[in-house]
């Protein structure tokens, strides 16, 4: 088991992860997990843990890691956006074929003001987008 194990476990947190060293090489023969990074996604900063100075290697994994981890949470973003748009489409069909009065009325006024605000919002960045010319669509 031990032969398989990374050398090296993110912990994945909220605003990115926290960076161990996997030990398998103890006394006790147990896998031991040595905090040796804290990370964070959005401002980028890389802390070492305690007295541990970061190897080059070490730098270039975890850059690396931040790469794919932002890649990763980008496409997850535009997926949930794709599925909003389908959940808006279920929605009026909802609204359309099954929705009691009763439904229609503990929902109406929040959607309403939800989808003036998404449109008033989507409408003020194409028109900064169309304002911009064809550099914006690069």
């Amino acid at each position: 088991m031990a032969g398989d194990l990374p050398d090296y476990y993110f912990r994945i947190r909220e605003n990115g992860a926290v960076l161990f060293k996997v030990d398998t090489e103890n006394r006790q023969r147990r896998i031991e997990l040595d905090e040796i990074a804290v990370i964070n996604l959005k401002n980028g900063n890389v802390k070492p843990h305690g007295d541990h100075v970061l190897t080059a290697e070490e730098t270039a994994l975890i850059r690396n890691w931040m790469d794919r981890r932002s890649a990763q949470l980008a496409q997850r973003d535009i997926d949930d956006i794709h599925r909003a748009v389908d959940h808006l489409n279920l929605t009026a069909q909802w609204v359309q074929s099954r929705a009691s009065d009763a439904e229609l009325d503990e929902v109406t006024d929040a959607l309403l003001l939800a989808m003036h605000d998404l449109r008033s919002v989507l409408i003020k960045r194409k028109a900064d987008r169309l304002l911009k010319g064809p550099k914006a669509a690069e």
